[in-house]
């Protein structure tokens, strides 16, 4: 069992304290955003004021030339679902850390989750045009080579990121929706959703889980699988509120 997670916005920059340097692949990404570039163009690219482009520009120059500091991804990202991951883990959970649970980026592919990496701002929303290729296609036969490792693949992502993958490799993933129950009303939201994530990590780490059937059984703050909402490619843990 492969488990994927997406990158988080929010970052613990305290983290980073080992020197960094990109793949060739990642590399060719940063130099694209910033060849020919002004602070104003940054802004633009990234829809933020040009002030946050400027904070934003030097973290990309360090980057670019080797100077940027790194940390392992999974404490690099501090967003609302890696909040909820209990990362003070003994060595047995970090082995299945290492062995199973791998982040999804827009500038690194799929790492495993204890891969160094440094901070950076971006995502597949934004529109970066790499040797002709938007940044799905930039990146999915990776992604879909990933996929052609032992599986299955259990997916802990936003639609953002799945899309990154072909059709065909895309409907080999098992995704896992949290959905709330109050008064009879099943509601979801990206704040269920990312904390939901967080949580379940947290209880396949501890409890070592390994198969499908184990994390239908798994119930974690609350939520509790559901088999009447569930499909073989989709399962659905409730929690009533």
């Amino acid at each position: 069992m492969k488990i994927l997670i997406p990158t988080a916005k929010e970052l613990n920059l305290l983290s980073q304290t080992s020197p960094h340097q990109l793949s060739q692949k990642s590399q060719k990404i940063v130099d694209t955003i910033l060849n020919h570039r002004s602070i104003k163009d940054l802004a633009v690219f990234y829809k933020i004021s040009k002030e946050k482009a400027q904070e934003e520009y030097l973290p990309l120059r360090q980057l670019q030339t080797g100077q940027a500091l790194a940390a392992p991804a999974l404490d690099l990202f501090n967003g609302l679902m890696y909040r909820n991951i209990d990362r003070n883990l003994s060595e047995t959970e970090k082995n299945y850390v290492k062995k199973r649970v791998f982040i999804t980026s827009a500038l690194y592919g799929i790492s495993n989750a204890y891969d160094a990496m440094a901070a950076h701002r971006l995502d597949f929303t934004q529109t970066l045009s790499i040797n002709g290729k938007s940044l799905k296609n930039y990146w999915q036969k990776d992604y879909d080579r990933f996929l052609e490792k032992q599986g299955p693949f259990i997916s802990l992502l936003s639609s953002e990121f799945e899309s990154v993958f072909s059709k065909k490799y895309r409907e080999q993933l098992i995704q896992v929706q949290f959905m709330e129950n109050k008064n009879g009303q099943l509601k979801t939201h990206a704040t269920i959703s990312k904390k939901a994530r967080g949580k379940c990590l947290s209880q396949m780490i501890k409890q070592d889980i390994t198969q499908v059937s184990q994390l239908k059984a798994l119930t974690f703050d609350g939520f509790v699988y559901d088999a009447s909402l569930s499909s073989p490619q989709k399962l659905v843990f409730i929690k009533k509120v």
